[in-house]
């Protein structure tokens, strides 16, 4: 449901990944038995809207990972982070809390902006993903998915940092409603996209017929205005909707060529990583990881749900970097366009738990969020904590 306001302002695909044995350490890569690969795109890939050009090469097949240092520890059920121009911070959400906070990239030092009002938390839901507007430094919004008492929505709220710690988060300004809610499958992720419109990854929310069900903005991919209306150009006439047939969507990121790929939870069998076509189908609940059908778009890469559980994606330097909650572990997926270069690769297996965001922090550097305290892991002294990693 668009919320209207006056005034304000393919592929190649993973043919099975295997369990990953052990665990790395000093940033040292689990390496993944070499699966068998398709030689090309085909009828039912991805068919994603850009095609690597001549110019266009293959990332290295393999990486390494340094933790470069702790930037901050502490932290209650983060979910959500963005980072603020110029190194000028980072802000986190507080999934169960329904907090902002900021944190300094320098000191480590926690600063609460403030509470969104309207966050009923429970099971997978609460205060989510969130973003920054792309007039940010004029306008000073901060965006906002999060589920209420009736549904998910997509909030935005000024920020004034002149104000007192807790008291910087004006009333949330609802832009979007009426995305489905529950125990689980709350999606969440949102992000702006170079075309400056806003995505938004939702889940099914255990109801599994709505991923198929355009009219639903459950299980989906949507695409808006910065206003909260369906973007233009969207594949289906007035519609927010830009993809469907997910489950739960989890990750969204960009390569330099402002081609998307996104994460998605699967079920007992297979967890996906997808490139993003234009009103494509993604197959559930029909079809979970890889499908022979032609209709469905096949995932660039998949793994079974044990070693992912797939969380947030960063893009940098021809490589996508993927968050593992059950899985524990940080994926090196290397691109050759919109298809997998070669098998993934698996860094701090175990070292720090369940892994939630990961956000690309400029150069060859990221930020890493884990997520200990969600209800799901094994909280140790000093957790959740923010990380900062260098990545090749």
């Amino acid at each position: 449901m668009v919320v209207r306001r006056r005034g304000v302002p393919a592929v190649l695909v993973v043919v099975g990944v295997l369990v990953v044995a052990g665990c790395s350490s000093g940033g040292g890569g689990g390496d993944l038995p070499t699966p068998s690969w398709a030689g090309g795109p085909s009828a039912n890939s991805s068919g994603a809207s850009a095609s690597a050009g001549a110019t266009e090469s293959a990332a290295p097949a393999k990486g390494s990972v340094k933790v470069l240092r702790t930037v901050a520890e502490g932290l209650k059920s983060p979910w959500g982070l963005a980072p603020l121009p110029d190194g000028a911070g980072l802000l986190v959400s507080d999934r169960d809390d329904g907090t902002i906070s900021k944190v300094d990239e320098k000191t480590g030092k926690i600063t609460e902006l403030g509470v969104v009002s309207g966050v009923s938390a429970a099971g997978e839901g609460g205060l989510l993903g969130i973003a920054l507007s792309p007039d940010f430094a004029s306008d000073h919004m901060i965006y906002a998915y999060f589920t209420s008492a009736s549904d998910n929505r997509i909030v935005r709220m000024l920020w004034d940092g002149s104000k007192p710690a807790k008291e910087q988060l004006g009333a949330p300004d609802t832009i979007f409603k009426g995305i489905p809610k529950g125990f689980i499958h709350n999606g969440g992720r949102i992000a702006f996209g170079p075309d400056g419109m806003l995505y938004a990854g939702t889940g099914e929310s255990g109801q599994r017929g709505l991923a198929q069900d355009k009219g639903s903005l459950g299980g989906k991919i949507l695409r808006l205005t910065p206003e909260g209306d369906p973007a233009p150009g969207n594949p289906f006439p007035d519609s927010p909707v830009y993809t469907y047939g997910h489950r739960n969507v989890q990750g969204l990121a960009w390569d330099d060529r402002q081609r998307l790929f996104a994460s998605e939870f699967g079920q007992d069998t297979w967890d996906e990583l997808n490139a993003v076509k234009p009103g494509g189908d993604y197959g559930w609940p029909n079809a979970e990881g890889r499908s022979s059908d032609p209709k469905y778009v096949n995932p660039i890469a998949q793994w079974h749900t044990d070693d992912a559980s797939p969380s947030g994606i960063a893009y940098v330097d021809g490589v996508i970097w993927m968050a593992g909650l059950k899985g524990q572990r940080l994926w090196r997926i290397p691109l050759d366009g919109t298809t997998a270069a070669a098998a993934p690769q698996a860094f701090l297996t175990g070292e720090y738990g369940r892994l939630r965001t990961v956000v690309a922090a400029g150069g060859d550097k990221v930020w890493l969020v884990t997520s200990n305290t969600d209800g799901r892991g094994k909280p140790k002294a000093g957790d959740d904590r923010i990380l900062e990693l260098e990545v090749r």
